[in-house]
């Protein structure tokens, strides 16, 4: 029999992770103690938020950048009205596309960051202030710190 078991132990591949799934080491990762290194992150968590950002920050120069170098490159074709609004093309894209594709973009950032925490086990709580019986009773104090006449 204990032939048996140890084939059985020595067939199972051991996981150099401890066996601990990627919500679990997240919860037990001392962040201060954890090296940032933007090109190698540590954590599953961060090596997923690093993604998200840089696809957010490549789509972001892109929506910026893109129309002004499109201009610089080809003056004729961007600078001609667009039919029926008659604004010239790199107008339109500057003032209208760029703006917008940044607050799309920071619609898509907060998505993907609550998808990311649900991922991964991460709350977000808000610290609400218990009020007592006595503070509850009292007067409010002015914003100004002085007090009312």
């Amino acid at each position: 029999m204990t032939n048996e078991s140890q084939l059985s132990d020595e067939s199972t591949p051991t996981r150099t992770d401890g066996g601990l799934s990627d919500v679990e080491r997240e919860r037990r990762t001392d962040y201060l103690d954890v090296e940032i290194n933007l090109l190698n992150p540590a954590t599953p968590f961060m090596r997923d938020h690093l993604r998200i950002i840089w696809t957010g920050f490549i789509i972001w120069s892109i929506t910026t950048f893109g129309p002004i170098t499109l201009t610089r490159i080809a003056p004729d074709l961007m600078t001609q009205p667009i039919p029926g609004i008659g604004f010239p093309l790199h107008y339109f894209l500057i003032a209208i596309v760029g703006p917008s594709a940044a607050l799309i973009l920071s619609v898509w950032y907060a998505r993907k960051r609550d998808q990311l925490d649900e991922k991964y086990g991460i709350e977000q709580t808000v610290a609400r202030q218990e009020q007592s019986e006595e503070t509850a009773t009292e007067e409010p104090t002015a914003a100004d710190g002085g007090v009312a006449e």
